[in-house]
């Protein structure tokens, strides 16, 4: 599975796409760094749909800093012109610097006035050597993210465990199944998604499998979409294309169909 476009549902639309590791003093926060430029002609929009992890995005911007709380549907946004985003996907363990409920932030995108990171990472994406530009403007996150000097609690690193068996166990797909895995009770797991993550430990699994499935189709056209179910553990094609449109609003067929256009626009 390519990491690096998993959740990202047309990457040949989008102009350029980066994400970079995080950093082992800030690994417990931040998952990876993701930065997308454009440079688009006048009149030329790029827009770029999106299944998205389930997590917070902290995303510096050129005119703002916004946290983009866990998505539950297909999102998309619509580049035009000119421009750069930094983003960090953020671990469950970072979730109490900025909420103690997550879970308002579910489906909300929420500006923050954060003048010093916005200032570091814009300073950084100015300078003419992309690829220097984006590590320095990782740099310069990261060096904000050490500045708080967080300490985040053991149930806090517990929940970080819980999305990271989510994300990394294909065979765990029932809650059981996570709470046995972590030696921990149900009830346990669900009290730390609802805490750190904002969604329960279902959403969790069910979206790792639709992206699976959609990565899948995306870049294997020649594979059935009855064995595609199966190999992510769906009871059935039926199964499958009703978790299609019920969060993509499409089937698999006509999501394999769609993105083997290459297009840019809507």
């Amino acid at each position: 599975m390519d990491v690096s476009t998993k959740g990202i549902l047309y990457p040949s639309r989008l102009p350029s796409l980066h994400r970079l590791p995080a950093p082992p003093q800030v690994a417990h926060l931040v998952r990876w760094f993701w930065i997308p430029e454009w440079d688009l002609a006048p009149g030329r929009t790029s827009r770029q749909h999106v299944l998205a992890h389930p997590a917070t995005n902290l995303v510096v911007q050129v005119d703002d800093v916004e946290l983009s709380g866990p998505a539950t549907r297909r999102t998309h946004r619509d580049l035009s012109g000119r421009g750069w985003a930094v983003g960090a996907l953020l671990r469950p363990a970072m979730m109490p610097h900025f909420t103690d409920d997550p879970g308002s932030l579910r489906d909300r995108e929420v500006v923050l006035e954060l003048p010093a990171l916005h200032a570091a990472v814009s300073e950084a994406m100015r300078g003419t050597d992309r690829e220097a530009a984006r590590q320095g403007a990782v740099a310069a996150y990261v060096a904000w993210l050490e500045g708080l000097d967080l300490h985040p609690s053991p149930a806090a690193l517990l929940a970080n465990e819980v999305v990271d068996a989510c994300e990394s166990a294909p065979a765990i797909t029932r809650l059981e199944d996570l709470a046995a895995y972590l030696a921990v009770s149900p009830r346990t797991v669900q009290r730390l998604t609802r805490a750190y993550v904002g969604l329960p430990p279902s959403a969790l699994l069910r979206r790792r499998r639709l992206q699976d499935a959609a990565e899948r189709l995306r870049t294997d056209p020649d594979v059935d979409v009855a064995d595609v179910a199966a190999e992510w553990g769906y009871a059935d094609h039926a199964h499958l294309a009703h978790e299609f449109r019920a969060v993509l609003g499409m089937t698999p067929s006509e999501y394999r169909a769609r993105s083997a256009q290459r297009v840019t626009g809507a």
